[in-house]
């Protein structure tokens, strides 16, 4: 099924902020040189821009990479500053995440 992420094995955040204007081909270089990542993996990974009401996700599907992207009309998303990074998060999290809560949530 086109674009279906409930099988993924693990999620990936970049920190910081990412060139929204990058397509399939620059994202997954970034995981490949940046992160040393594969990005033909069971995995999803989540870019943002600078601004942070603007998301892109890369998943490889088997067949072809998946590009999502999600803009928000109203706030942003609390995504993690550290630069030149990549986070492995849970699936919790990243349902946390997409309804915009924190990251670093305190319990």
């Amino acid at each position: 099924m086109l674009g279906d992420i409930s099988r993924t094995e693990k999620i990936y955040i970049a920190t910081g902020h990412t060139d929204m204007r990058k397509s399939i081909d620059g994202l997954a270089a970034i995981v490949q040189k940046n992160f040393e990542l594969n990005p033909f993996q069971n995995s999803l990974f989540l870019f943002c821009g600078r601004k942070k009401d603007r998301l892109k996700a890369l998943y490889w599907e088997g067949d072809g990479f998946v590009l999502l992207y999600k803009r928000l009309e109203n706030g942003h998303f609390q995504w993690p500053k550290d630069a030149e990074a990549v986070k492995c998060i849970k699936p919790r999290e990243f349902r946390w995440f997409m309804e915009g809560l924190s990251l670093n949530r305190k319990r």
